[in-house]
């Protein structure tokens, strides 16, 4: 997978998202101060979300469209969205200033008309967010426009995954990874489940990676360490500043204390080589080897008494060792002699 000149996958290094969201509290500066931070904290990307409260629900105030069980307990959908969404006639600026700085940019769109949008701006990939893997028409359209499709699976069974990339495929795009998510705000740690990393892998043939919303850096870690090729948090200039995902979002020390802590991670994963590196090389110092331990005269016979496998290294190797006892001597030995063939 390329996205916009950025390989990912095989041996590549991991990809990281900054996830916007609302955490601009609706202030145009802040967000780009955001990308700014983004850009300080190691991310790669800068990803937006592509809606209006109106795109995605209805402003109704029965019971099917209130809130409950997460933090934004009690609040309906509407009125949820028109505080978090990002207004569109930002994101071109928003655009430019993460191209400018060498930074990858694109959204989730959540209905026909941001695709369209979106398209406008040349957008160089697509998310789909958690909540709409069952979107079946927005996929097929999103998928339809040949880029690749990075696809969060926070909600969805097997059945749900396999028609998602079904859909993909049935149009000719196969450039897809599967995030494991899991739609908690914040996520527990002990629900995280990054055994699926590999699983997602394997048993969907794609490019595995993690939408975190656990707190700290572990999750991401274990994630990298498993496979995970892309990493994708939600990314705030300060918490202070509150909104929707505020509480469950990564300040800039928070964000590059986590990009740090993978790239050690893809670091000590290194890769299969049995050849020793030259400090290894030089460890052999303190490995075992046969030395004669007490003086030894011409003729006599080498014993457990006079030979044994003691450090340094230098000596013959110990596999060597009943081979020598009782033989016999052919030159005299003092005390800390190697022994060689």
């Amino acid at each position: 997978m390329n996205i916009d000149g950025k390989e990912i996958g095989n041996n590549n290094p991991c990809f990281i998202i900054a996830e916007l969201s609302a955490n601009h509290n609706g202030n145009l500066e802040v967000a780009l101060e955001t990308v700014r931070a983004a850009k300080r904290a190691g991310a790669d990307c800068i990803k937006l979300q592509t809606y209006t409260p109106d795109t995605l629900t209805i402003d109704c105030n029965k019971d099917d469209f209130i809130i409950k069980g997460t933090l934004w307990e009690g609040q309906n959908l509407y009125s949820l969205y028109e505080k978090a969404y990002t207004p569109w006639d930002w994101h071109k600026e928003i655009m430019d200033l993460a191209k400018e700085l060498g930074l990858v940019c694109f959204s989730s769109p959540f209905d026909f008309t941001a695709v369209d949008f979106l398209e406008e701006l040349k957008v160089p990939a697509y998310k789909i967010a958690s909540f709409e893997i069952t979107d079946i028409p927005l996929i097929e359209y999103v998928a339809s426009k040949g880029k690749p499709v990075i696809i969060s699976t926070g909600i969805a069974t097997i059945p749900d995954i396999e028609l998602a990339l079904e859909t993909c495929r049935k149009v000719g795009n196969n450039n897809i990874s599967l995030l494991k998510c899991t739609s908690s705000y914040p996520a527990p740690i002990d629900e995280a489940n990054m055994m699926m990393i590999k699983d997602l892998q394997e048993r969907f043939d794609v490019i595995p990676g993690l939408s975190d919303h656990t707190m700290g850096s572990i999750v991401p870690v274990v994630a990298t360490s498993l496979g995970a090729k892309i990493i994708e948090k939600h990314f705030i200039l300060d918490k202070s500043i509150g909104g929707p995902d505020a509480s469950f979002s990564m300040d800039e020390a928070e964000f590059k204390e986590m990009v740090d802590q993978v790239r050690l991670a893809e670091s000590a994963l290194g890769s299969v080589n049995y050849e020793l590196t030259e400090k290894q090389e030089k460890g052999k110092f303190f490995s075992r080897s046969l030395y004669v331990v007490k003086d030894i005269k011409k003729g006599e016979l080498f014993t457990s008494e006079n030979v044994r496998s003691i450090r340094p290294g230098f000596g013959l190797h110990p596999k060597y060792y009943y081979d020598m006892l009782g033989t016999e001597a052919k030159e005299d030995f003092l005390k800390g002699d190697r022994l060689e063939k």
